[in-house]
């Protein structure tokens, strides 16, 4: 599937009935739907017969979804979108959207738990990928909830266990 992305975003090879799509209105069209704060938009795939969807949600320029779409009965055009079409493709949308994100996350925030002096003592790794000056801070927060420590730290700097225990018994001190 590779329709362009001039093909898919919702405001380019505009027709008369997508005119409306940079305002909050409605549209409910064969192959432009917007509603609920997306837009779904049905291409041509330029490499086949076949049809795709880009799925956009409104203020994004990239869309989150891109798949195959369904031919018509007249097997050369695209069955045209409905709302329970719509609705799925939300659905998925939207659940892409939460993955990417929860992987993100993952990414950026990290968390260990160490033995401390008075207890468990859960260390914490926020990056802040800044694109001019990355960092991160590493934090250490008792079991009550209160901050101990906070230090900057590169964004490079790899939490495990033996790190985070380290720089307990090293009372907090800066890592190098």
């Amino acid at each position: 599937m590779t329709a362009t992305p001039a093909d898919l975003h919702p405001t380019d090879n505009a027709t008369d009935s997508d005119d409306a799509t940079d305002s909050d209105d409605a549209i409910h069209d064969a192959r432009l739907w917007r509603d609920d704060g997306w837009t779904a938009k049905v291409v041509k795939n330029e490499e086949d017969d076949g049809w795709a969807v880009a799925m956009y949600k409104d203020g994004e320029s990239e869309p989150a979804l891109v798949g195959p779409w369904t031919m018509g009965r007249d097997k050369k055009n695209p069955k045209p979108l409905d709302v329970g079409a719509f609705h799925t493709l939300v659905k998925t949308a939207a659940e892409v959207l939460r993955r990417h994100e929860q992987q993100l996350r993952a990414q950026l925030h990290k968390r260990v738990s160490v033995d401390g002096p008075d207890g468990d003592i859960d260390i914490t790794l926020d990056i802040v990928p800044d694109d001019y000056d990355p960092y991160a801070m590493l934090s250490a927060i008792d079991r009550f909830g209160e901050t101990l420590a906070s230090v900057k730290v590169p964004p490079t700097f790899k939490l495990s266990r033996h790190s985070a225990r380290a720089w307990v018994e090293n009372d907090f001190e800066r890592p190098q």
